[in-house]
Order: C-alpha cells, then sequence, then structure tokens
C-alpha cells in the first residue's frame, strides 16, 4: 500500500554525503519538527532527474523557504557516493538535501518503489510535503510522466 497524506513516514534508516564521508540516520530524526518538501525520483544522472525534477528545487529553494519550508530532500535509491556526487554535479549547495536510499528500505516502506527491467528496484517519480513526520501532500506521477511533483506544482501547494 502507498503511503498517502495523515500517514507517519516509516522509520527507516538513511544517508547522506558530508565534508566528513557518509553519515547514517533514522527518518525519525530527520522530520523530527520540520518541514520538509520531499522529491523521490528514478536515479541520480539520469536524463529527466538531472535537466529538470532537481534543477527546479534548487532554483526555486528560496521560495520554498519562504513559504515555511525548513529543508527540501532529494530522495533516490542510489547509494550514498552516487547521490553525493551528483549534488556537487548539480551544484545544489545547501539548497537541497541528497538523501540516498541506498537498499530501497524506505522506498518499500512506503510502497513507492518499482521494479525497472534492467534497472532493478528504484523509486517511483513522487513529491510530498511532510510536517513533524506527518505527509501533507503527496503527488505520485505515472510511468513515465513528470508533472505534478514538479517544483512548480509543489510549490502551488504551499
Amino acid at each position: 500500500m502507498t503511503i498517502k497524506a495523515g500517514d507517519t513516514i516509516p522509520t527507516a534508516t538513511l544517508e547522506e554525503m558530508t565534508p566528513d564521508g557518509p553519515s547514517s540516520f533514522s527518518t525519525d530524526d530527520l522530520f523530527k519538527g520540520k518541514t520538509v518538501v520531499v522529491f523521490g525520483l528514478p536515479g541520480a544522472f539520469t536524463p529527466t532527474c538531472s535537466a529538470q525534477h532537481l534543477p527546479g528545487f534548487k532554483a526555486l529553494s528560496a521560495q520554498f523557504k519562504a513559504k515555511g519550508v525548513d529543508e527540501i530532500h532529494c530522495f533516490s535509491v542510489n547509494d550514498v557516493w552516487v547521490m553525493g556526487a551528483w549534488g556537487k554535479d548539480q551544484a545544489v549547495g545547501n539548497d537541497v538535501r541528497m538523501i540516498a536510499d541506498g537498499s530501497a528500505e524506505l522506498s518499500k516502506l512506503m510502497g513507492l518503489d518499482v521494479d525497472l527491467p534492467a534497472k532493478g528496484i528504484r523509486c517511483k517519480r513522487f513529491a510530498m510535503v511532510v510536517k513533524d513526520g506527518v505527509v501533507k501532500s503527496i503527488d505520485v506521477e505515472a510511468p513515465g510522466q513528470f508533472e505534478v511533483s514538479s517544483a512548480e506544482a509543489q510549490l502551488s501547494k504551499l
């Protein structure tokens, strides 16, 4: 079953690259006391993800913060090294946190995993607003689409 508005983000361990190397943390700590916009995508360095999805959130990050968003998270089933390298490549700086779900643990718990032939388990393309660990809204894209999870679409919900 797919996570929906009103649900609490499941407890899972994720990773993020820091200047000191990989850092692991619990989703409980990641979302506690914050308003977060999370956008998930099938993979780092992929065409739509690199040309539109991630750049849109970076470009509008100040507008999200002006509307009360504490953090923006880019979420993918890639390892922490790939997510760190992609964040550097896209020059996200502190505007977007690059969150790795390397084993697809959280993607599976949220029902947002997808088995892509010849590519393995990935995350569906989605975006959600989370307040203090509770999903306030979620938009999951139809396969091959990029509409409801864009930065502009999410900004209009705030």
